[in-house]
């Protein structure tokens, strides 16, 4: 089993390492870049909802579904993403490929277990052009570049107080690099401007968890869950350079470092607000589920001052989402097709940005099968396939409209630990 693993993890960072950057949206521009989903492939498909716990599943937005684990499990996820990118007049497609998340969960007790990993939570890559006129008629080109992005660590401990009720709490180590470049050209001058910032960003922030989940009939469960995720007080090591460069051979020709110690900007704290999620739904075990989840935060209180925006701002931030998963007959021996999970949702955000005075909202609609393997000691492995299709912004006042479609595949491989030996 372990070898197995072995092969999965380095065919996955193989296809991660030839992958481009985590986004190619515009919208990365603002803030500290898009933010990654913090679910798992079988989670998004289920339009991103995370009250719901299993044995077998490690479940990376509900710290407290690790109180349900009775196997270990090793879960791996990639994406592939094709966006179309569309303004008032134009028009351009452009792909991805991001590894989600790798990540281990394991009982180490009765009701007791424990999980680890990493996963992005952010990402930058844009590239943007701006023509304007200046006061003189000359044409002046502004290009505006971004990469980098923050990945995150983390340990979760879940806990199952009763049958019906479990707590768990993550803890995230967040960690990255940012950089943001702006060149000026003015036509008729021999050389360009820049203006070149990057931001180095660590810090810790805490999700805390609670499932309630009690009989309602014989068969009927109901599934409540409360998640908080609270203020990241994130510090940022920031560095400016400014100066000039050759428009033939594009060489630096002069460039200084700006002194942000004197502007109280060289180190810098981030404070990203509390997000409070509310989740309740209804299932049969191992049969069917439905629920959905409403989550809000004040995220108009987050700002950053080294990458100031005139036309950009935050409002607060909210988002509702509807999923649920059928299986015919997990018990089934003669058809495969009973065996498999299907699972569908729904998503609508308001992500809390404002650029030109137009709220930025998405939506998205979520797909997905999770087949089961016949290979593992335990049974219960399987792989998890998801779609999505949604689309993001407005052509409204000059801005972007992404269309979306994203293919998911995720590993969830179980195998039995600390069990000991028997010899017959």
């Amino acid at each position: 089993m372990i070898k197995k693993i072995v092969i999965v993890i380095a065919c996955i960072f193989a296809i991660a390492s030839n992958a481009q950057d985590g986004t190619g949206s515009p919208y990365s521009y603002f803030g500290l870049g898009e933010l990654s989903s913090s679910s798992s492939i079988e989670n998004q498909m289920m339009g991103g909802i995370g009250m719901y716990a299993d044995s077998i599943h490690i479940n990376l937005q509900n710290p407290a579904a690790y109180g349900n684990l009775r196997l270990t499990a090793y879960t791996a996820g990639i994406s592939y993403k094709q966006l179309t990118l569309k303004s008032a007049t134009a028009e351009e497609d452009n792909s991805l490929t991001t590894l989600d998340y790798l990540s281990l969960g394991f009982p180490v007790g009765k009701g007791f277990g424990v999980g680890l990993g990493l996963q992005p939570y952010s990402a930058v890559g844009y590239n943007l052009l701006a023509n304007s006129i200046n006061g003189n008629n000359a044409e002046v080109t502004n290009q505006y570049s971004g990469t980098g992005g923050i990945n995150r660590v983390y340990l979760s401990i879940g806990y199952q107080i009763t049958k019906n009720l479990s707590i768990g709490v993550t803890a995230n180590y967040n960690f990255g690099e940012i950089e943001n470049l702006r060149t000026q050209i003015v036509e008729g001058v021999q050389f360009g401007t820049l203006d070149n910032r990057i931001s180095r960003i660590g810090g810790i922030d805490f999700n805390y968890a609670l499932n309630y989940t009690p009989k309602i009939t014989d068969n009927l469960t109901l599934y409540s869950n409360v998640r908080i995720n609270t203020q990241a007080n994130l510090s940022a090591r920031n560095t400016q350079e400014v100066g000039s460069f050759s428009l033939s051979s594009g060489e630096d020709i002069e460039v200084f470092n700006v002194n942000l110690a004197a502007r109280g900007l060289e180190k810098q704290g981030l404070t990203i607000p509390t997000k409070t999620t509310l989740g309740i739904g209804i299932g049969e075990e191992r049969k069917w589920f439905i629920g959905g989840e409403y989550s809000f935060q004040k995220l108009s209180s987050f700002s950053n001052d080294f990458v100031v925006v005139d036309t950009f701002d935050y409002q607060d931030a909210s988002s509702f989402a509807l999923g649920g998963f059928y299986i015919p007959d997990y018990t089934s021996f003669t058809s495969f097709f009973k065996r498999v999970t299907y699972r569908a949702g729904m998503r609508s955000v308001r992500t809390g940005m404002v650029v030109n005075n137009q709220e930025i909202d998405d939506f998205g609609i979520t797909f997905g099968v999770g087949l089961p393997l016949a290979s593992g000691t335990s049974g219960f492995s399987n792989i998890n396939l998801g779609f999505e299709v949604g689309k993001r912004g407005t052509t409204d006042a000059n801005l972007i409209k992404e269309n979306y479609f994203k293919l998911s595949v995720g590993l969830s491989l179980n195998d039995r630990w600390f069990r000991k030996r028997k010899i017959n």
